[in-house]
């Protein structure tokens, strides 16, 4: 997924370059989770990008698991793509309420205001990433894996590292959510299609 994610200066040139015009509805995150370990390169990315696509994607080796990605667009008529598609795969599909709330989420946690200095620095346990491009606002924070409250509260900003944990916590559970719905949702549809 890397390739094709933009990088983060792009990113936040593109927040830039509009700050002119208006920056409230500028919005990108990317957040990764990821080791090196006896089963290989094994992680979890995701973004949301300006675009309103949503990308994912889960690695593991694990018993000789595959890769699952996934990849869609927000849109307002989401059932109109499923009627003219007719690919093996359909996107993830939701309205702009999502995007709104995930932006609340993310300006009532905080996180902007946070400094990842003090953080665990990413170790043979694993690193995460999270990238936020919010108005005219880009931050870009790097940590290792974290484990537990145990590892946040013996860190030197157990503050700052705590919001940045919740954070992760209610947008990986956001995702997750979207991913299953999505596979129960085209299950469904092709239920249908198979009986018509």
């Amino acid at each position: 997924m890397a390739p094709d994610a933009p990088p983060a200066a792009a990113a936040a040139a593109s927040a830039g370059a509009s700050a002119s015009a208006s920056v409230s509805d500028d919005f990108y995150l990317r957040y990764y989770v990821g080791h090196v370990g006896k089963f290989g390169h094994e992680f979890l990315e995701f973004e949301f990008r300006p675009d309103g696509k949503l990308r994912y994607a889960n690695n593991s080796n694990y018993k000789n698991d595959s890769m699952i990605r996934k990849e869609g667009w927000f849109a307002a008529a989401p059932l109109r793509m499923y009627r003219n598609s007719n690919t093996s795969t359909l996107p993830v599909h939701v309205g702009p309420a999502l995007m709104k709330e995930l932006k609340r989420i993310i300006v009532e946690s905080s996180v902007m205001k946070e400094d990842d200095a003090e953080w665990p620095m990413p170790n043979v346990v694993g690193r995460q990433e999270l990238e936020i491009v919010l108005g005219n606002e880009h931050i870009s924070f790097t940590t290792s894996k974290i484990g537990s409250l145990i590892d946040v509260n013996e860190s030197k900003d157990p503050e700052g590292l705590k919001v940045f944990y919740y954070l992760i916590q209610d947008i990986k559970c956001l995702v997750f959510s979207l991913i299953s719905l999505h596979f129960k949702v085209w299950k469904a549809l092709r239920e249908i299609a198979f009986e018509a």
